[in-house]
């Protein structure tokens, strides 16, 4: 499944997904699951909170992606730096472990926030990791996320001449880039 508008099922159906699938079309059949599952449990939350929104759900990798986007009223549901993005992720990854026994590493992205936040993560690491090659001096950038710090580390990956480290305690972890 690549992309798929959710409809309307029993909030109640039991869906069990066996864990140790062993191929890839099982793994992608697992994670579709998820993002029904995922899917039903978001569209009752925007029903209760009388949002309007239209919910994608996707695979990407070895994870499900679910997407909400169109409403007018979505920026709320992002909170300032994405937080109440965050929470409604780890409720929605309960929801589906709930519902499969399963611990899931499933997306949530709403009204595109992550994927601007990925965009401006990907250029501010390149622009860093040009600018220390240039200088040949080290450079600490603010504290972030796991997954912002893990798209700079990529960022700078791809840069040759310098490499990243990840330094400090959460949530004060932040990346610094240095000359190779």
């Amino acid at each position: 499944m690549t992309e798929t508008e959710t409809e309307t099922t029993e909030p109640d159906a039991d869906v069990r997904v066996d864990a140790d699938s062993g191929t890839g079309e099982d793994l992608e059949e697992k994670l579709v699951a998820e993002g029904e599952i995922a899917g039903d449990y978001l569209e009752e939350l925007l029903d209760l909170l009388d949002f309007d929104g239209d919910i994608d759900l996707d695979v990407e990798g070895d994870r499900a992606v679910v997407s909400i986007d169109g409403g007018t009223d979505l920026n709320k549901l992002v909170g300032r730096k994405g937080e109440v993005l965050d929470a409604l992720q780890e409720l929605t990854r309960l929801a589906v472990h709930q519902k499969t026994g399963e611990r899931s590493r499933l997306m949530l992205d709403i009204a595109q926030w992550r994927k601007r936040r990925r965009d401006e993560l990907a250029a501010l690491g390149s622009k860093v990791a040009h600018r220390v090659l240039e200088t040949g001096e080290r450079e600490e950038l603010a504290p972030m996320t796991p997954f912002e710090r893990k798209i700079v580390h990529d960022a700078v990956a791809a840069v040759q001449g310098v490499h990243s480290e990840s330094e400090g305690v959460e949530p004060s972890r932040r990346v610094v880039v240095l000359i190779d």
